[in-house]
């Protein structure tokens, strides 16, 4: 059996089920991949518009909280550092521009903008947002130093 093109398209997008099925069925399963409610179907009153979920909004606060690490002598540090002033960390200059948390309604998250740079020219320096969940996603490359956000206060 040769099927067209079209409806080899037809049967990649949908499954072959749904090509071979009767016209209503493959009706319904075509409006359900689209999220709507199949032909004919109305929804419950009061369910017909389910709202967007908001966007993720972030909240300003004024002091980032971030743990130096000085990985030669393995020891650490915690440094509170107000926005738009810079702290010192060995030959490290961190200088904070931002720090935001997530409100308490989404999940719990902190992240800093910051400019880091080397007096010693050692390493390739940061510049951009850090944040406290995953601080691989954006990190300072240096052999001496690491820098984590572990959080931002008021």
């Amino acid at each position: 059996m040769r099927l067209p093109l079209a409806l080899l398209l037809v049967a990649a997008g949908l499954g072959i089920a749904a090509c071979l099925a009767p016209t209503e069925l493959r009706a319904q399963m075509l409006s359900q991949t689209q999220n709507r409610p199949p032909p004919g179907d109305t929804p419950p009153a009061g369910l017909a518009e389910t709202p967007a979920t908001p966007p993720l909004s972030w909240t300003p606060k004024g002091v980032a909280e971030l743990q130096a690490l000085d990985k030669v002598n393995a020891r650490h540090a915690v440094l509170s550092v107000k926005i738009g002033e810079q702290a010192q960390y060995g030959s490290l200059r961190i200088h904070v521009q931002g720090c935001v948390v997530r409100p308490s309604n989404q999940p719990q998250d902190a992240a800093a903008f910051l400019t880091i740079t080397d007096a010693n020219g050692e390493g390739s320096g940061f510049h951009g947002w850090m944040f406290a969940s995953q601080p691989a996603l954006s990190m300072l490359q240096h052999p001496m130093f690491d820098i984590r956000v572990t959080g931002c206060r008021p």
